[in-house]
């Protein structure tokens, strides 16, 4: 059941709900059913572009981490996080932009590490682009970074360790900004599958993951105002099979901002009246 049509229910249906499976287990198997025909269209398209884009890399990328970034109009943005991926620590690492359509990249640095691939159309869906360059590239540990975000220098460098330990999946913090530079919070907890199933804290930028054959987002496009996102739902299934790691240490610079291609936020949580 969708999150609209979860808050018709009863507070005792809805409560007794959240106790026994989760809100975002019952609205993700919701959307499953009610937009089957749309995510399987998205499947589709998605090999449709690895078909296409594969011919143009005859050798893919085998660095020791892929860094994803999807992106979609927003030059600027995209050059500071793309050079925020390519100043790390770690320097064995391939950095894949994919650009979803949009055209418009700006000016980006000239490295070798860095690969820029265009789909044929606009998909609006982060996932796919991220699976595009999850599925063209080779490296051992795969992590993620938004176009409008940025990574501090050791970002790579904190989670890789855990990784080797024998970690799938692990996370750090983030520091949320507002478009003005002050400070909307510090976003981290430790993982909990259980409190995970109601709501969502691990967000896409702070995570890395050690590849394996069923490393995939989701491909559909969701629509604004459906929850949970892509993200919480690769994290979900995700940790049902993989041992996830929590580090506390912030190393992600995350925009809160309105218009945002990939998130929304309210008034509130942008402090519009400050």
């Amino acid at each position: 059941m969708g999150n609209r049509d979860y808050g018709l229910l009863p507070d005792g249906v809805k409560q007794a709900l959240r106790r026994t499976v989760g809100r975002y287990v019952v609205a993700e198997g919701w959307w499953r059913l009610k937009f089957a025909a749309d995510r399987t269209a998205a499947a589709k398209a998605e090999d449709s572009e690895i078909a296409r884009l594969a011919p143009t890399l005859p050798v893919r990328p085998t660095a020791l981490v892929t860094v994803a970034v999807p992106t979609y109009r927003r030059p600027e943005a995209l050059g500071r996080a793309v050079r925020s991926a390519l100043a790390q620590t770690v320097t064995d690492l391939s950095v894949i932009v994919v650009d979803d359509g949009g055209g418009e990249l700006g000016e980006l640095p000239a490295d070798p590490r860095l690969t820029v691939l265009s789909l044929g159309r606009n998909h609006h869906s982060p996932g796919l682009a991220r699976n595009v360059a999850i599925r063209l590239t080779r490296s051992p540990f795969v992590a993620f970074l938004d176009d409008d975000n940025t990574w501090r220098p050791h970002h790579l460098a904190t989670v890789l360790p855990a990784l080797r330990r024998g970690a799938g999946l692990v996370y750090t913090d983030l520091h949320r900004t507002r478009p003005d530079g002050s400070t909307v919070d510090i976003l981290g907890r430790d993982f909990d599958r259980r409190a995970h199933a109601d709501t969502a804290w691990v967000d896409v930028n702070a995570l890395a993951v050690r590849r394996f054959p069923g490393l995939r987002f989701d491909p559909w496009a969701r629509p604004g105002w459906v929850h949970p996102r892509e993200d919480w739902e690769l994290v979900h299934r995700l940790s049902a099979r993989l041992r996830v790691e929590h580090l506390p240490e912030v190393t992600v610079d995350y925009a809160v901002h309105a218009g945002s291609y990939f998130s929304e936020w309210t008034t509130e949580a942008l402090g519009a009246d400050r």
